[in-house]
């Protein structure tokens, strides 16, 4: 197989990799809290030989994420959270705390906010919080002070990461990291609000096309090589 073989089957596979990404961030323009991913593409340049001749590969297996805020909406819910500014409120998975900015919640009929999956909502000290399943009137105070018929009753818990922490996409809105997360003390929680995806759509599809344009050049670069190099071993056959 010749190298422009081997180099077009490389920058294929980054294609797909980036088109299989564009239409996850697509799908997912209308999920609350959904942040937008883009494929980093990296180049490997292997020397082939004596001289300056050398080999150049693609490789697309980095993943970066947009953390952008997105546009709240207004929806006047008890229990719709947006955060306005950095942070994330965090949850409590079978798997260990996620963060997310997905804040569309519901207390659970024991009086648990939870996440639409079940998940327990945590406070600064990643202890559940709760809200009194009797309680007349709930607001929330812009720190995350939530207050039941005037009475301060829990603090949803509102988190930020230090400057460099790696943070890993988990499923969907949550968020993984090692790091020691810092109370987020320059952002705010707004009530009855939620954040929308951060997604462009005109954008997405747009580079949806143009990917799907690079793919088939590729591929159609792929049929002339192979025409050719089919035609040679038939004249070598032949003699």
């Amino acid at each position: 197989m010749s190298n422009s073989i081997y180099a077009t089957i490389t920058r294929q596979s980054g294609l797909m990799k980036e088109m299989s990404v564009v239409a996850n961030n697509v799908a997912n323009s209308a999920t609350s809290g959904f942040r937008s991913e883009g494929v980093l593409f990296a180049e490997h340049v292997k020397d082939i030989g004596a001289g300056p001749n050398s080999l150049s590969m693609a490789h697309a297996d980095g993943r970066v994420t947009n953390f952008a805020q997105g546009t709240l909406t207004q929806t006047g819910g008890t229990f719709d959270f947006a955060i306005e500014g950095a942070g994330f409120f965090q949850v409590e998975t079978p798997a260990g705390i996620r963060l997310t900015r997905a804040g569309s919640f519901t207390p659970s009929p024991n009086g648990e906010l939870v996440s639409p999956e079940g998940y327990p909502v945590l406070d600064a000290g990643n202890a559940p919080v709760f809200v009194p399943v009797d309680a007349g009137q709930i607001a929330v105070a812009p720190d995350g002070t939530i207050s039941a018929d005037g009475v301060p009753v829990g603090q949803i818990g509102l988190v930020t990461l230090p400057e460099g922490a790696d943070l890993t996409r988990e499923d969907g809105v949550r968020f993984v990291t090692d790091a020691e997360p810092q109370p987020a003390e320059n952002s705010k929680i707004l009530q009855g609000f939620v954040e929308n995806s951060n997604v462009q759509s005109v954008n997405e599809i747009t580079r949806m096309i143009e990917v799907q344009r690079a793919y088939e050049m590729g591929q159609s670069f792929l049929e002339r090589e192979d025409t050719r190099l089919r035609s040679i071993l038939n004249l070598i056959d032949r003699r």
